[in-house]
């Protein structure tokens, strides 16, 4: 906390929506008085921007916060540093990898949307399969870079069986394909895209409790991701960083909480830590990362100009 004091500003950059972090950093600021910069963008800008930013000698961030796969790559460039926090024992042992050099502060649970004008309750899918229904052409949206969703969700069915099945959907009935996991679900709540099959879990409750006609369901597998943060090895401001690292694991949490995150803490409860979860294992999605992507863009981007 001295140390932080002294350096009195520290440098973020993260794929958190504004709406979301913001309460965070004023939260800190507010306790420690030090004055936080923040960079906001989607997760593969933070990281083309950290190890473009890093290979020219420009050490402009201090900490990240991004989705496990992004920050799996940043470990792999030799870019992070382990931290100590004594706050990792209250964490769930899934949010920390064997490396530690970041840990999850969220569980990222992808879900499906639903608009409640356009589709009734009763008519909700309950497998993918259901989807080659000819009612739902039209219907459907998915984010624009799920490609590590889909490899979860496709190994589980089987490689073949589920390729072949999400190609069939699309040929069948259409996928409005979308960037941004919050726009998507806005589209959602707006009726422009009635089903959507990739929204985070909070951003449906959140606009819920603004009385938008929005609300979410499962079809197994469900797929999960941890949200992280990370040091870097260079970073100008590390006491601040180390403070603000804690700050996440620790008030944070809570706060995250309140915004319908499921943090990772095992100090705060969350109903939808008790559901079946199947993390994204980030280090093969990386080594798997080309194969995936094409895949994806086959079924999903084919023919889209």
């Amino acid at each position: 906390m001295e140390g932080a004091k002294k350096e009195g500003e520290l440098t973020i950059y993260g794929s958190m929506t504004a709406d979301d972090m913001l309460p965070v950093i004023d939260a800190f600021t507010k306790k420690y008085g030090i004055k936080v910069k923040s960079w906001r963008s989607g997760s593969e800008n933070i990281l083309q921007r950290v190890v473009s930013e890093e290979r020219a000698g420009r050490f402009e961030v201090d900490i990240v916060e991004n989705n496990a796969p992004e920050m799996e790559a940043l470990h792999r460039e030799k870019l992070l540093q382990q931290v100590k926090s004594p706050y990792l024992a209250d964490l769930m042992p899934q949010a920390i990898p064997a490396h530690k050099e970041w840990v999850g502060t969220t569980i990222d649970i992808f879900v499906q949307a639903y608009n409640t004008e356009k589709v009734k309750k009763e008519e909700l899918p309950k497998t993918y399969q259901d989807l080659l229904d000819p009612k739902w052409k039209g219907r459907l949206g998915i984010e624009a870079e799920d490609q590590h969703w889909l490899a979860t969700v496709i190994q589980e069915l089987g490689q073949e069986k589920g390729t072949k099945l999400f190609k069939t959907i699309v040929e069948t009935n259409g996928m409005s394909v979308r960037k941004g996991h919050t726009l998507l679900a806005q589209l959602v709540a707006s009726g422009e895209v009635p089903l959507a099959l990739t929204t985070y879990s909070n951003k449906p409750v959140q606009f819920k409790q603004k009385g938008e006609p929005i609300d979410w369901f499962l079809i197994p597998p469900t797929v999960a991701q941890f949200r992280t943060i990370g040091l870097l090895k260079n970073a100008l401001h590390p006491y601040a960083a180390m403070l603000f690292y804690d700050f996440m694991l620790s008030d944070a949490q809570q706060i995250l909480a309140n915004r319908y995150y499921v943090p990772t803490s095992v100090k705060i409860a969350s109903p939808l830590k008790k559901l079946t979860l199947k993390f994204i294992d980030p280090g093969f999605f990386l080594d798997n990362n080309e194969k995936w992507t094409q895949t994806f863009n086959e079924i999903f981007l084919k023919g889209i100009k």
